[in-house]
């Protein structure tokens, strides 16, 4: 196990007790010191599940535990706890929520779910979208909630006009998830922080289940997280967080790099281990990487070496207009791909914003070059999959209200919209959830016979499924495809699409929620329908990561910066290095630190490179029709040693 590892790495993995800040530079070997370090922790006694290792996404908690089952070789009766920061909320939470007025069988809102009842507010509030739109709304709330900010807190927080009405929005937002049993994304954090402050007791019992704590991707905690670790880990002192500083590119979304700096204020005790070795670029690669980086002056001091010396050195690509921009660069990669050995699943284009590939992706198509977009639209936004997992959730919890509504006359089974808007109505004056309503006898409402019949019907096919779903007599995976049947979904994508092919498209994303729960199945002990849905919520775009990765090994992929963190890439181009678009110019306009995260996402880019690094600009960049001249990324300037030339005006490099 410790042969393979640098001097460094051993240093990260040999310090088993105490706090300990692991600053791992890009393609330094990372997940192999926190996998050998749990190993060693086993291996030293440590009973495995009294570990807990978090981190941010599902693949990464996934690999971390194929990668220490591989090292421990027999299996333990036991394993550690590796899971992402969400799903280990999301199970304490099951716990003990109800001590927050929550039922233990709360539903988690998924973004549609949340944009709906973000309108629900708005009409309350009588504020039409020219003045607050539920997007708007829900940014605000997210951001208060990453910072830890209650309604309260978010009201005396509020500048501007527009923050005041969301934070009047976010109290009845709060209120009417509540009403539903229902939490988003952002409260599995901050109830879990809130429980913690509120319930010692649950505390004392939670942090009890863990003699170590490893934190990965520390650089990308925000408030509630950072305190949720602090809170675990108090006791025992057994805390180790792994990060780079310099790759902390998630700003916007309440990540704040200020924990992974003032770790050593925190715990003045701790050790402090740099991984400097970099084994995936080239020393010439790394050389612009450090100089640009080293402009920051908010970090922790670290030079990444090459392990590989000597490199093709970058090149910039400066082009008239962007249209000429996209030609230049895919006649590059065309080029690339004639050498012997080189595959278009070699080459990434990445850009800053989602306006950028139209072009490219036009060039490729003319060149017909094979092309990925990286992070289209998601799995679970498409209608027929939100549909079938409506379904299951008024299975696991009928009074899920927006679940609920979705699939009530869906397909059509003769439930009218005013019979649901009845319905509806009458739920808001009771304050009952509407499948109490519905599941009421006799109904509370005057219905047509056809009506009546109507819902009686979809009472006992929830009942039925329900049945089975507690008595688990059928596997999950036949219980979807029996649902799928009984209410005639196949029929209803056949009724509302004439091309063969979009249908054909449509029951293949229904047959791949079945497939997905026969993959969980397999890979779950003891299979949960409730659990499933979990997962899926809070897999959001992970869910379809695998399609991706087979289709980026045969083609181009198309992504932005902050989609290519943690990938790596034999040759990378970066496009657009112009001011206004790296660095954005919505950062310019603010503060020393928006920069500073501008620059650590173009270091990002640029140390995703392995063999060579192309940059390429617009000299004009058309602008609502009309061209605007462009001025040159002051990063160029800095990367290349250059900037005390940066023009701040237009002008070529």
């Amino acid at each position: 196990m410790s042969s393979a590892l640098n001097a460094a790495q051993q240093r990260a993995v040999s310090a088993l007790a105490g706090p300990l800040l692991v600053l791992a530079g890009a393609g330094t070997g990372k997940t192999r010191v926190v996998t050998c370090r749990i190993a060693r922790l086993i291996a030293h006694g440590t009973v495995p599940d009294r570990i807990l290792a978090v981190t941010f996404t599902n693949k990464a908690a996934a690999e971390m535990q194929e990668r220490v089952a591989a090292l421990l070789g027999k299996r333990p009766p036991t394993r550690p706890q590796v899971s992402t920061f969400h799903s280990h909320c999301v199970r304490l939470l099951r716990r003990h929520i109800r001590c927050l007025g929550y039922p233990a069988s709360f539903t988690i809102f998924d973004r549609g779910d949340q944009e709906s009842t973000a309108r629900s507010v708005l009409r309350e509030l009588r504020l039409g979208e020219t003045t607050l739109r539920p997007g708007d709304l829900l940014h605000l709330i997210s951001r208060w909630k990453s910072h830890g900010l209650r309604p309260p807190q978010a009201a005396a927080a509020a500048e501007t006009d527009k923050e005041h009405l969301a934070a009047a929005g976010y109290r009845r937002y709060q209120l009417a998830l509540k009403n539903a049993g229902a939490v988003d994304f952002d409260d599995l954090l901050l109830c879990t922080q809130e429980l913690f402050a509120r319930h010692p007791g649950v505390l004392d019992e939670e942090a009890g289940r863990f003699d170590h704590v490893l934190v990965d991707e520390y650089q990308d905690t925000n408030d509630s997280q950072y305190q949720i670790v602090r809170s675990l880990a108090a006791r025992h002192r057994n805390l180790c967080v792994v990060g780079d500083d310099d790759q902390s590119i998630y700003g916007w979304r309440g990540a704040n790099v200020e924990h992974i700096l003032r770790f050593t204020r925190d715990w003045p005790d701790a050790t402090v281990v740099r991984l400097e070795k970099n084994y995936r670029s080239t020393a010439v690669i790394l050389e612009h990487a450090n100089r640009l980086i080293g402009f920051n002056a908010s970090r922790h001091e670290k030079t990444l070496r090459a392990d590989r010396p000597g490199g093709e050195k970058p090149r910039i690509l400066q082009c008239k207009t962007e249209t000429e921009e996209a030609q230049v660069v895919v006649d590059d990669i065309c080029c690339r791909c004639r050498q012997p050995g080189v595959e278009p699943g070699d080459v990434a284009i990445l850009f800053r914003t989602n306006e950028q590939p139209r072009v490219f992706e036009a060039e490729l198509r003319r060149q017909k070059l094979p092309y990925v977009l990286v992070g289209g639209t998601s799995f679970f936004d498409r209608k027929e999959v939100r549909d079938v997992l409506a379904y299951l959730r008024v299975l696991v919890r009928p009074q899920d209200d927006p679940s609920l509504l979705r699939v009530l006359n869906n397909p059509p089974r003769g439930i009218g919209t005013k019979t649901v808007q009845s319905f509806l109505q009458l739920s808001v004056q009771q304050r009952r959830h509407v499948w109490d309503l519905l599941s009421h006898t006799p109904l509370p409402l005057e219905l047509s016979e056809r009506a009546a019949t109507a819902v009686g019907s979809f009472v006992t096919l929830v009942r039925s499924f329900q049945r089975q779903v507690t008595t688990r007599s059928v596997p999950l995976p036949e219980l979807v495809r029996q649902l799928v049947h009984a209410i005639g979904y196949e029929a209803e994508i056949r009724r509302l699409y004439d091309d063969p092919q979009q249908q054909l498209a449509r029951w293949n994303s229904v047959q791949d929620v079945v497939n997905a729960l026969a993959d969980y199945e397999t890979q779950t002990a003891h299979p949960d329908l409730r659990e499933f849905l979990d997962d899926v919520t809070l897999a959001g775009r992970e869910f379809e990561t695998s399609k991706e990765e087979q289709l980026r090994r045969h083609a181009v992929s198309l992504m932005t910066l902050h989609s290519a963190k943690g990938l790596e890439f034999p040759y990378v181009y970066m496009v657009g290095m112009e001011e206004g678009l790296l660095p954005h110019h919505r950062q310019t306009q603010q503060d020393d630190r928006a920069l500073d995260e501008e620059r650590r996402l173009c270091y990002v880019g640029i140390t995703r490179a392995q063999e060579a690094i192309t940059f390429s600009l617009a000299l004009t960049r058309r602008k609502w029709g009309k061209p605007r001249n462009t001025i040159p990324s002051r990063f160029l300037y800095e990367l290349t040693g250059q900037a005390d030339r940066f023009p701040r005006s237009r002008g070529k490099i």
